[in-house]
C-alpha cells in the first residue's frame, strides 16, 4: 500500500511545499494553544496562591492590617498600604488575567519547543549551534533579571509610599499592582540581555571588541542612570545592586568580543584550510580598450562550400 504524502521521508534541508508549511504551522500552533489552555485551567485552581506569591513581598514590607499598631504607622510618618479590588467583575477578570499569565509562562517549554520545531529544519548546522547557544544563555539571564526585580520590589514599594502626605492612607488596586510587577520583571529581565545583544552584534561583524572598549565610560553612565530610574530608591546600595551585575555582564561581553576578534585575525592570517575553498575575488576591473587580434591568431577563412571558417563542420 503506497504511503501518503504526509508519511513520506522529510527533506533533510527542511524543504517542503507551501501547503505542507501551512499545515505544519497550523498543527504546531494548535499544540501550543492546547498546552497554554491546559496549564491556564490548572493555574485557575491556584489563583489565590499565585496572587499571594506576587504580592507577598510588598505586603511584608509596606502592608498593614486592622490592628492599632499597624494603623498607627500612618500617624507616625511611616505609611502602610492595603490591597483593594474595585468593581463587581474585577475579581473574575483578575482571575482570568493571572491564570492566563501563569499559563503562558509555565507552558513556555511547550510552545518554545513547537516554535523551534517549525524554524529549525530551515537552519544550517552552524546556525542551529548559534541558536542553541543564544537560547541557553538568554533564558538564564532573563530569569536572573526577573528574580532580581522580584527581590527589589519591596524596597521600591517603601520608597514610593514615602511620598504619601501625612494623615493619608494608601489603597493599592490589585490590578495596578500586578501591572507594576509585570513591568518590573520585563524591564529587569530584558536589561540583563544587554551582553547577549552585544555578543550577537560582534559575532555578526557589526561591532568590534575594540569599539566596545571605547564605549565603557558612556555605558557605565547609561547603566547607572537606568538603575537609578528603574529602582526609585534614595539608597545608593539598591541602585548599585542593579547596576553592578549589568556592569559585570557588559565587561564580560567586551572580553568575549576581544577574544573573538583575535580568533578571527589569526584565522584570516592562517588562510583557508586544506579542505576549504579559498574566497573568490569578484571585484570588477576595467577592461580598457580591446586590443586587435594578431593576424597569426585569427581564425582561418572559409576555404570552400563544405567548410566553415576552415573547419569541417559548423562545430
Amino acid at each position: 500500500m503506497p504511503k501518503s504524502a504526509r508519511n513520506k521521508e522529510k527533506d533533510p534541508e527542511g524543504r517542503m511545499p507551501l501547503a505542507e508549511h501551512l499545515r505544519e504551522l497550523r498543527n504546531r500552533l494548535a499544540k501550543a494553544m492546547l498546552a497554554i489552555i491546559a496549564v491556564t485551567i490548572v493555574a485557575a485552581f491556584f489563583y489565590n496562591d499565585i496572587v499571594n506569591l506576587i504580592t507577598r513581598p510588598i505586603l511584608d514590607s509596606v502592608g498593614c492590617d486592622k490592628s492599632f499598631e499597624q494603623l498607627a504607622k500612618v500617624s507616625s510618618g511611616k505609611p502602610c498600604a492595603q490591597i483593594t479590588i474595585n468593581g463587581l467583575l474585577t475579581p473574575f477578570t483578575l482571575a482570568l488575567k493571572v491564570s492566563l499569565m501563569a499559563g503562558v509562562v509555565l507552558a513556555s517549554p511547550v510552545w518554545l519547543f513547537q516554535l523551534w520545531g517549525f524554524v529549525a529544519p530551515g537552519l544550517h548546522r552552524h546556525e542551529k549551534k548559534y541558536a542553541y547557544a543564544f537560547v541557553g544563555t538568554g533564558v538564564p539571564l532573563f530569569l536572573g533579571g526577573a528574580y532580581f526585580a522580584y527581590t527589589v520590589l519591596p524596597t521600591t514599594a517603601k520608597v514610593l509610599l514615602d511620598f504619601t502626605p501625612d494623615g493619608a492612607s494608601n489603597l493599592l488596586p490589585l490590578d495596578d499592582l500586578l501591572d507594576l510587577v509585570t513591568r518590573m520583571v520585563l524591564v529587569f529581565g530584558l536589561s540583563f540581555e544587554l551582553p547577549l545583544l552585544l555578543v550577537f552584534l560582534n559575532l555578526t561583524g557589526a561591532i568590534t571588541g575594540k569599539r566596545m572598549v571605547g564605549w565603557w565610560r558612556g555605558m557605565i553612565m547609561g547603566i547607572t542612570v537606568f538603575a537609578a530610574v528603574a529602582t526609585p530608591s534614595t539608597d545608593p546600595l539598591t541602585m548599585l545592586a542593579l547596576a553592578g551585575p549589568i556592569w559585570v555582564l557588559y565587561f564580560a561581553a567586551v572580553a568575549f568580543s576581544l577574544l573573538n576578534d583575535r580568533r578571527k585575525r589569526l584565522r584570516d592570517a592562517a588562510g583557508p584550510d586544506d579542505d576549504e575553498a579559498s574566497e573568490l575575488d569578484l571585484t570588477p576591473e576595467d577592461i580598457g580598450e580591446v586590443e586587435a587580434v594578431p593576424a597569426g591568431r585569427a581564425l582561418p577563412e572559409q576555404a570552400g562550400s563544405d567548410r566553415v571558417n576552415g573547419y569541417d563542420d559548423v562545430t
